[in-house]
């Protein structure tokens, strides 16, 4: 019953990398990419790791850790690339309606 469950998750997981990957593609800018391409990958790494804890219980704390660092490290990460990005210069989407940094001296 548990690789049952265990294989769907790694499915939807799949899902959510093809998700990723389709918002890569298709985002106008590169902070709605950024934001397509980690929010994806964030649920379909913890989709897939929790799969496999599933699929092999011995497994299941290391993917946990994993799972635990990944939420911990990938929003900081996501945050450090855009404000980079912003500060070299790189304007955001026509149409984006709210620029928190603009005018902003410390930005």
């Amino acid at each position: 019953m548990m690789d049952i469950f265990g294989y769907s998750l790694i499915t939807l997981g799949a899902f959510f990398y093809f998700l990723g990957g389709l918002g890569m593609f298709r985002m106008p800018d590169v902070y709605n990419r950024l934001q397509a391409g980690t929010k994806a990958t964030t649920l379909g790494s913890f989709s897939v790791l929790i799969g496999v804890g599933l699929i092999e219980p011995s497994y299941l704390l290391k993917t946990l850790l994993i799972v635990a660092f990944i939420a911990l490290t990938n929003p900081v990460g996501s945050s450090v690339l855009a404000r980079a990005a912003y500060l070299r210069g790189i304007k955001p989407y026509g149409k984006t309606v709210v620029d928190e940094y603009k005018g902003d001296e410390n930005a």
